[in-house]
């Protein structure tokens, strides 16, 4: 049977188009461009999926959506809208809605997010079509896992530590081999969370497809690896939030959500030999080694207060990761302040989402350390979130000595160009 399309919207072109659209994939399409008549129409009409445009006269489609949703929980709705910004994106999926699809629609996105919301409530075509994406192929290796995605949609706001703007990220699981995709909620473009997309490996990992960018991506990406969330939508508007600085509000959020175990299966890179990205000679370097189980090991040198220390992380699984290395904050130094600013950048940067520290002083100025070695442990965070773009996992012992992000990335492309000879 038929799944049924609810559509909602003023603007006759569109609703013509739309149900025209929707007609072609076969479903049952009722329309209307008055969204006073929503509740008589609900009470004749069981829909499975609602299109509802965002600005309309007399009743806006926050108001249309709450509705909707007291009537009928179990209704998935998508909302369509010329007008949307991140804070109507959060809005709207906090009052339950599936999706938030931009104008011009990309019929594509549309029909992905049809097919979404229908899985989710079990209806006539229960599998998603996978978006357009570059995917890392597993390789020959031990261990294969489930792929993994979130139970529900879930919304997280903040700042963007290098923008300064306001921001925050919608996730919305995906089927089995989508993959981690980034897509710019204001345009729908997609950037997949794999090396080859790689941008710049300044003060943070950006990530570019084309026109559309994400910046600061590695905090949550190291969150998604260490819960083995394999296939996820990220909607964002150019940067994720910074939080706390650390990773532990990804942790909540994606423990608030749920995790889906999927049928398919992934691979996990497995290191069979000794790779060096950097100079050991000069001890800046990473370095991947063959072991049993991914651990990380990091040694920071850097001026008092922060001086030189070496810390291991095993990664025996989320808690361990929530425990010993997702609480780490980012930190930055007192005489870069005056050049992130000529760069554009840290203009997010507030006295409780980062570590400030003054090298000539010695001292930490505006906080207390959550771990004696915070600092070590943070840089093991950013490895993960790095190594993250592998699009799979890796067992490995990954050692890092006063490395950042630009040996991460080269020795992560290293590695994705041997997964797949």
């Amino acid at each position: 049977m038929a799944a049924t399309i609810y559509i909602v919207d003023d603007e006759p072109n569109i609703l013509t188009t739309l149900d025209g659209c929707m007609r072609d994939e076969g479903y049952t399409v009722v329309t209307q461009n008055h969204p006073m008549e929503i509740e008589k129409d609900l009470a004749k009409v069981h829909p499975d999926v609602v299109l509802l445009d965002i600005w309309m006269p007399e009743r806006d489609g926050i108001e249309a959506l709450s509705i909707i949703k007291r009537i009928d929980p179990t209704i998935e709705v998508i909302v369509v809208t010329g007008h949307g910004n991140i804070r109507t994106a959060v809005e709207v999926t906090r009052l339950g809605a599936y999706d938030f699809v931009e104008k011009p629609i990309n019929l594509d996105t549309l029909l992905a997010a049809v097919d979404g919301a229908l899985a989710r409530r079990g209806g006539a075509r229960a599998v998603a079509k996978p978006l357009p994406v570059v995917t890392t192929q597993p390789g020959s290796g031990r261990g294969g896992r489930h792929q993994r995605t979130l139970r529900r949609s879930v919304v997280v706001g903040g700042m963007g530590l290098h923008s300064g703007e306001k921001t925050g990220v919608i996730l919305s699981p995906l089927g089995p081999g989508s993959g981690i995709l980034f897509t710019d909620i204001n345009r729908g473009d997609t950037v997949p969370a794999l090396v080859d997309y790689v941008d710049t490996t300044g003060y943070a990992t950006t990530l570019r497809h084309g026109t559309t960018v994400v910046h600061t991506t590695e905090h949550f990406l190291a969150t998604l690896s260490m819960y083995g969330v394999t296939n996820l939508m990220v909607k964002v508007h150019e940067e994720l939030p910074i939080m706390d600085g650390s990773a532990a509000e990804f942790c909540r959020v994606v423990e608030e959500a749920g995790i889906e175990e999927q049928a398919a299966a992934i691979t996990p890179l497995v290191v069979e030999e000794s790779y060096v990205v950097g100079d050991e000679a000069k001890g800046v370097y990473v370095k991947v080694e063959p072991a049993e189980l991914l651990t990380v090991t990091y040694t920071i040198d850097y001026p008092e207060p922060i001086g030189r220390d070496t810390y291991t992380f095993r990664a025996t699984g989320p808690e361990a990761f929530r425990q010993e290395i997702a609480p780490a904050r980012t930190f930055g130094f007192l005489k870069d302040i005056a050049q992130l600013e000529q760069m554009g950048l840290g203009g997010g940067g507030r006295m409780d989402n980062f570590i400030l520290v003054d090298d000539v002083e010695k001292r930490v100025l505006n906080t207390e350390l959550r771990f004696p070695n915070e600092f070590t442990r943070h840089k093991i965070l950013d490895i993960l979130g790095d190594f993250a773009l592998l699009g799979r996992p890796i067992q490995a012992h990954i050692t890092g000595v006063r490395s950042g992000h630009t040996e991460n990335s080269a020795m992560v492309r290293k590695l994705a160009a041997l997964g797949r000879a």
